[in-house]
């Protein structure tokens, strides 16, 4: 898998809601169905060109996995925000920053449809905005790999955790099983466009302690006009005697996010190696 970090520091006194994930991501649809549609009717039912559309495959498609995930801090104060872009989406990149400059400058974030002025891009690690306009783009995609193996590991669940179980989210608590299974069925829906629901194999790990808690989180829904529940788990899990084949599923899942709603900016998690 490759993909490409787009790191967004917007200098600013104004400040956001406590989540921004549903707000950014909104606002970037908006104004990337502007840049991307060549359809005259600007209408993506039945729309001929559906296939090749950025904006249809991130926002309109239904029952698939999305190949971009906003990664964002809850409650920082601030507007700075991630986004990540998986394999073909890359190819996308001039469009998206495009599409975010638009939402920055000109269409504005929040109710009070706040602009910005001072705004920081980098891609991969490099800076790509200078004096107001986007530098040369010819930074190649990060590949996904793991060089290195812990058996020890720490599990942050920075973002609230929504996985479900037996038709039912997942409240008091959640096992290991759990997140790699779902980062399990984001690998092989990513990779073959199959739908799995068991790992194929049997992790080997001993819990050693859980400090985890149920994180009430809303956002508003324009288009279903009500506020939406996005409920999930935080805290933090560590193992001991983990397997590699589970090592390197976690750091995917650093990656591609865990559970439900992780275009949003949930299901942020983070491994630390324990030495």
């Amino acid at each position: 898998m490759y993909y490409h970090h787009i790191e967004v520091k917007v200098n600013t006194t104004h400040k956001p809601s406590y989540f921004t994930g549903s707000m950014i991501r909104g606002a970037m649809g908006y104004a990337l169905k502007k840049v991307t549609c060549i359809n005259p009717s600007y209408n993506c039912e039945g729309c001929f060109a559906q296939s090749s559309c950025l904006f249809y495959k991130s926002y309109e498609a239904k029952n698939s996995f999305h190949k971009y995930r906003f990664d964002i801090e809850l409650g920082s104060g601030k507007f700075d925000f991630g986004l990540y872009l998986f394999d073909d989406a890359c190819d996308g990149l001039p469009y998206v920053l495009s599409a975010l400059e638009m939402v920055l400058k000109s269409n504005g974030l929040t109710k009070h449809n706040y602009t910005f002025k001072n705004i920081e891009f980098f891609l991969n690690g490099e800076s790509i905005h200078e004096n107001g306009a986007f530098k040369s783009l010819d930074i190649l995609p990060k590949v996904f790999k793991v060089d290195s193996y812990c058996p020890n590991v720490k599990i942050r669940l920075h973002t609230p955790l929504r996985i479900k179980k037996n038709n039912r989210f997942l409240k008091d608590d959640v096992d290991l099983e759990d997140i790699l299974r779902s980062i399990y069925q984001k690998e092989q829906e990513f990779n073959s466009g199959e739908k799995v629901f068991k790992l194929d194999y049997t992790p080997s790990y001993e819990t050693v302690v859980k400090a985890l808690s149920y994180k009430s989180l809303t956002r508003n829904s324009n288009r279903q006009k009500q506020r939406m529940k996005m409920d999930g788990i935080v805290g933090e899990l560590a193992f001991m005697g983990l397997d590699e084949r589970s090592y390197e599923l976690l750091k995917l899942g650093e990656i591609i996010g865990v559970g439900k709603q992780t275009v949003m900016g949930l299901g942020k998690i983070e491994v630390m190696d324990l030495n």
